[in-house]
């Protein structure tokens, strides 16, 4: 299936298809330089099938984890973009999750003032999110996702197939992204999460997820409004994915917590019924100040005041400003009521 983003001089296709990282070279322009980005946590055999199909690659594999979303490391891969001659006319092409997008992706929009960027994502939760929608960046100073640039790739390569080699909780942590989009967007989505299997829906869940964030961002590419919405749960789930000491925690299990807060109490029963049948559903000892100060921090954040979305009825929402301290009492009454 193809999917097309509509955003004019920037638009590209999404294609979900099994088995598509083997074809990757009918789809991508890989006769040049290619940097292929993948991490620890990837199967080497992905970048590898990658790297076969490329006229020159250089694989740049990094720590997995957070930890590489660092100044550092996008030095790192701008430096070794240098060392190989790599001109305006060569490509970056992120193969893993949410991580390697990101980075790759932003230090892609960085060389030579960008160079071309393709994603093939790896884990679910980017399948289904981050891959696509064109927000690259890395963390600095404990503050998630500070430095970073809007930057669209050229092509999406979304393979359903390599998902068969993740642990069940990152299935679950990127379910986590899926249920966030049926709160807001879709009440049927939210249906099958409620009644059907879910494995045997997988695919339509990647689908209709894919779908509802191209509308959003076709609509508002740069976040000036709508698109808002896809931070459905994550003030608060960043708060807890930032402050030290919950970091175990990923961040799909982190925004699952995060909704909570912001369901009213009419549907927050249905909502606390699908994530534990997606197994998302934590009970903690929260450290308040700790979330608080990490939340503070988010770049969403406008003074004492920060822009949060509200479902009152699945499949609806509301924008809404508030005092950052409202979010914080409001979650606290939530998660430890």
């Amino acid at each position: 299936m193809i999917i097309q983003m509509n955003l004019q001089h920037d638009s590209y296709d999404i294609i979900v298809e099994r088995g598509i990282l083997a074809r990757a070279g009918e789809h991508l322009n890989l006769n040049r330089r290619v940097l292929v980005v993948t991490d620890t946590g990837v199967p080497a055999v992905y970048a590898k099938t990658l790297a076969q199909q490329c006229k020159e690659s250089v694989i740049c594999t990094v720590e997995m984890g957070e930890v590489s979303k660092s100044l550092a490391v996008f030095g790192q891969l701008l430096e070794t973009m240098l060392n190989h001659d790599f001109s305006r006319k060569d490509c970056v092409v992120a193969v893993g999750g949410g991580v390697v997008g990101d980075l790759a992706g932003f230090a892609a929009s960085a060389y030579m003032r960008g160079i071309d960027f393709y994603n093939i994502p790896t884990t679910l939760l980017s399948q289904i999110d981050s891959s696509i929608g064109g927000k690259t960046a890395i963390n600095f100073g404990g503050v998630k996702n500070i430095f970073g640039a809007f930057y669209q790739p050229k092509k999406v390569l979304i393979d359903p197939d390599l998902l068969k080699t993740l642990p069940p909780r990152q299935i679950a942590n990127g379910l986590a992204e899926a249920i966030k989009m049926s709160l807001t967007c879709d009440t049927d989505l939210f249906t099958l999460f409620e009644q059907q299997d879910i494995e045997a829906n997988l695919e339509e869940i990647i689908i209709r997820s894919l779908n509802i964030k191209k509308s959003v961002v076709e609509q508002d590419e740069k976040e000036a409004g709508l698109r808002k919405v896809l931070n459905f749960g994550h003030t608060i789930g960043h708060g807890i994915e930032s402050s030290e000491g919950m970091c175990e925690l990923y961040h799909g299990e982190c925004v699952a917590l995060g909704m909570l807060p912001m369901c009213s109490e009419a549907i927050r029963p249905r909502v606390i019924a699908v994530l534990k049948k997606c197994n998302l559903y934590r009970e903690l000892q929260y450290d308040w100040d700790k979330i608080t100060q990490a939340a503070f921090h988010d770049k969403k954040a406008d003074g004492s005041l920060v822009t949060v979305i509200l479902v009152n009825q699945v499949g609806s929402f509301e924008i809404k400003t508030m005092e950052c301290l409202d979010v914080i009492e409001l979650a606290k009454a939530c998660l430890e009521g």
